[in-house]
């Protein structure tokens, strides 16, 4: 800039005199002019490309926090929808213990005693349901390993392989996940 404006006093001084021993380099002076405005225009492309830089980054910095808007916001939803998990899992000893108390009644309970126990059992699985959460209690299905766990096979050749036969532990899920699975005997000839 410094240089253009040294230019520009040179060509607009009014007392420009050439004496014998001086001379205007007319050629000299176009060149500083030339090479002046190709600075300019330097810097002008520079300008360009860092704008353009920044553009870029700009879109990069709103496409980043978008899909991180995004995924926090799945985020939040799971933790909505799977929070009782662990509540779940401390709870699921109780209902067993509950089955297991109404599997294993003497002769010399009584009848509302039985009651009890299942009214209470209803009511918990009842409340278990309003969250979400469901027995797996697979009575004449398919083995699937994500749902049920075989802790034992047999054979019977009145069933088809892979077919459940005996379900010894009810399994539990959430929603679609499975949080506990089942645990059966699975026929295999």
């Amino acid at each position: 800039m410094a240089k253009k404006q040294k230019i520009k006093d040179k060509l607009n001084s009014e007392d420009i005199s050439v004496t014998s021993e001086e001379t205007i380099d007319v050629e000299e002076i176009q060149e500083e002019f030339i090479d002046s405005i190709d600075e300019d225009v330097d810097e002008a492309e520079n300008e360009e490309t860092r704008i353009q830089e920044l553009e870029e980054a700009l879109l990069r910095s709103r496409a980043e926090l978008d899909n991180t808007l995004k995924r926090n916001t799945a985020d939040i939803e799971k933790a909505h929808k799977y929070g009782v998990e662990r509540l779940l899992n401390e709870l699921l000893p109780v209902v067993d213990n509950l089955e297991h108390a109404l599997n294993n009644f003497s002769n010399d309970s009584t009848k509302e005693d039985k009651e009890g126990v299942e009214l209470t059992l209803k009511s918990f699985e009842s409340a278990l349901d309003k969250f979400g959460i469901r027995p797996i209690y697979p009575i004449n299905e398919q083995f699937d390993p994500i749902k049920h766990e075989a802790v034992m096979t047999s054979k019977d050749p009145k069933k088809e392989n892979n077919e459940i036969e005996n379900i010894f532990q009810r399994g539990w899920e959430l929603h679609d996940r499975v949080v506990r699975p089942a645990r059966v005997s699975v026929i295999k000839n």
